[in-house]
């Protein structure tokens, strides 16, 4: 124990004057005389004994008084465990994602609670010492070390961020200025954001003050997961939005309200129940015949935490499928009229010797059609770039080379059918999902078409369309596509039947590659789109909330955009270049944000390495913060007690003269 005024010490010598004045009694007594005093002897005896232990009692009650009252003016503490130097620097780290949203006490965020602890912290340390305030935007005011003016109002202007950041970037942000220096770390350590445990050791060299803000029971629910029940839909067909909920925390939730919104419009409204710590699945049906670009969003309310509690996409149907078709004789034109719908399909038809072969690499769809032979460099070309093309629909010409086929078709026992007469197909399986949403009807005594097929590959238990006798017609392996018959004739009627436009329709709409996702997240790096007809230099901008440039190449017909994550929110954004939009992009917050599990007391520990540079706050409030930082770095002051002490002898000693005869 110390003092802060020893000088005040001195005064204990005045303990002497109740001493003195116990001993020596100056009250002139009177002698009485009396005939018999025996009685009066034994009476003198018995009071003796009493007065005296009432006078021991004031004396010691004065003098603890005079005691305690000495050392309150002295100021007794107890020597603080870290001390505070003069002209030192300090960083302060303050975790200000959506996370930070979640109440740590009564109407109390966690935010909030974050900025109350850095401002007793500078309130602690003295007027010179300088501050770096480090947030998860990593703004220019993190450049350099300031003021304790300038850091209490740079703390004015925190707000919530978007933006998440592990362990390893924060430290690489501090920098190397960090060396010798003071980190308070202030934040909620989640683990689904912080990082993984033996990946980051903070170093050495400086003394890391870690300050965990709890959240306690907290429960939050957002949205795991959003698809279509088919993602190839042309032309507004048909189709369902399929959501998973995630329900994170102990807290059950019962009959929450999910709605689906399209174009400020509501579609559908779902009740779901969901256990602590679980998943539930909800649809809506979407209306068919939808176009364009369409916003759409998932919206429920749950409260406390709601930073999540909408959920955005995008239905596009302005995007058309390209389709090439090679075909050997200029009169088939049977896969020209199916293909030419221009606001679903842009087609593109070539003969064998007169080939583009730049459009290729762009096709959602190449059709090779009556085709005798294969020409080998376009043989090379379809298979060499098969990974990044589309599908492939592969229909043989009336003399068709074996040996060129082989080369294209994945089938091991490809052979020539030797069948010369019509045979009727046998009717669709209704279960594959190839016929989903084909038939309003699925009448087994459907009338089928019938073909002579020139290519037999066997029987095939998963082939579209085959003949009564199990021999395959219309097969898939991957992403090519074979018929067994070419399309003329006198092979086949099947261009003339109502099959034959969903059949070509359906695999059209698998062709199509995923040019871009129903949403992105801030965790993704880049958006890929495709987009025709642009020349120049003029950048491609996103519009939404706020007007963003993000660094871009093109490649062919297909730009690459980095996500710039530090400055978008969640919301839709118009891709623009120069007056005409492009395209709609849906934004989300990172999914793991929402995720608000924590690491323990020990966790967080093993994530900083250990060490005794590393100590570690466990103040769950304001004022248990402010007074354990105290103890740490000012000492626990006593001169309160001493006071409160001093009084009670105080009146101890009023009590006893007056109720102890």
């Amino acid at each position: 124990m110390n003092f802060a005024f020893p000088q005040f010490l001195w005064a204990l010598t005045a303990l002497s004057i109740p001493i003195i004045i116990h001993l020596f009694n100056f009250r002139r007594t009177t002698r009485i005389f009396f005939s018999n005093n025996r009685l009066l002897k034994q009476i003198k005896e018995e009071t003796t004994q009493k007065r005296k232990l009432k006078q021991y009692l004031v004396l010691a009650s004065r003098l603890l008084f005079i005691l305690f009252l000495v050392l309150a003016f002295a100021q007794p503490f107890l020597p603080a465990k870290e001390q505070v130097s003069a002209a030192r620097n300090i960083v302060l780290y303050l975790d200000n994602s959506f996370s930070m949203s979640a109440q740590v006490g009564e109407k109390t965020r966690a935010l909030d609670a974050g900025t109350s602890f850095i401002r007793e912290i500078v309130d602690l340390f003295p007027p010179d010492t300088r501050y770096k305030l480090v947030t998860n935007d990593f703004a220019p005011f993190s450049n350099s070390f300031k003021t304790q003016t300038e850091i209490l109002d740079l703390l004015t202007q925190v707000r919530l961020s978007a933006v998440s950041r592990s362990l390893e970037e924060v430290d690489k942000r501090i920098g190397s200025e960090k060396n010798g220096t003071d980190i308070f770390w202030i934040s909620d350590f989640q683990k689904s954001t912080s990082g993984v445990s033996g990946s980051f050791h903070a170093d050495s060299a400086s003394q890391w003050h870690l300050v965990p803000v709890t959240f306690g029971q907290a429960s939050n629910i957002y949205v795991d997961t959003l698809y279509l029940e088919n993602p190839f839909v042309i032309g507004g067909e048909k189709n369902t939005v399929n959501i998973r909920l995630r329900n994170v925390g102990s807290k059950q939730t019962d009959g929450l309200n999910v709605k689906l919104v399209v174009n400020d419009i509501q579609m559908g409204a779902v009740s779901v129940d969901l256990e602590p710590n679980s998943y539930a699945e909800a649809s809506f049906d979407l209306t068919p015949g939808m176009r364009g670009l369409n916003q759409a969003k998932i919206s429920f309310a749950d409260f406390p935490i709601s930073f999540d509690n909408e959920f955005y996409f995008t239905l596009n149907f302005t995007e058309t499928i390209r389709v090439v078709e090679i075909k050997g004789k200029k009169e088939d034109a049977f896969v020209e009229r199916v293909f030419g719908n221009g606001q679903l399909f842009s087609y593109r038809g070539f003969l064998a010797e007169n080939v583009d072969y730049s459009l290729l690499a762009q096709a959602d769809l190449i059709i090779l059609n009556g085709l005798d032979a294969i020409d080998a460099s376009l043989s090379a070309t379809i298979t060499s770039n098969m990974d990044n093309l589309g599908s492939l629909l592969i229909i043989p010409g009336e003399r068709p080379d074996l040996n060129a086929y082989k080369r294209l078709l994945p089938f091991q026992n490809l052979s020539l059918a030797v069948a010369s007469e019509m045979a009727e197909l046998d009717r669709p399986d209704f279960q594959n999902p190839f016929f989903e949403n084909v038939f309003e009807e699925k009448s087994p005594a459907m009338e089928m078409p019938s073909a002579i097929p020139l290519l037999d590959w066997g029987l095939d238990r998963s082939a579209i369309l085959k003949f009564r006798t199990g021999k395959a017609f219309l097969s898939q392996s991957n992403k090519t596509f074979v018929l067994s018959s070419p399309l003329q004739r006198n092979y086949t009627n099947f261009y003339n039947h109502a099959l034959f436009v969903p059949v070509m329709y359906r695999i059209a709409a698998a062709s199509k590659r995923a040019e871009q996702s129903l949403y992105y997240t801030l965790a993704n790096d880049l958006i890929s789109l495709r987009a025709d007809s642009i020349y120049g230099e003029e950048p491609i901008r996103l519009v939404g909330g706020q007007e963003i440039v993000p660094p871009q190449r093109r490649v062919g017909d297909r730009f690459f955009l980095e996500m710039p994550k530090f400055s978008m929110n969640s919301g839709f954004y118009t891709v623009q270049y120069q007056k005409d939009t492009l395209n709609m992009l849906a934004v989300n917050l990172d999914k793991s944000e929402s995720d608000l599990t924590q690491y323990g007391p020990d966790q967080i520990r093993e994530l900083f390495g250990g060490g005794d540079h590393v100590t570690m706050f466990q103040s769950t409030s304001l004022e248990s913060f402010s007074n354990e930082i105290k103890e740490r770095y000012l000492g626990t002051p006593l001169w309160k007690y001493a006071i409160i002490l001093a009084l009670l002898f105080l009146m101890a000693e009023v009590l006893f003269i007056r109720f102890l005869k």
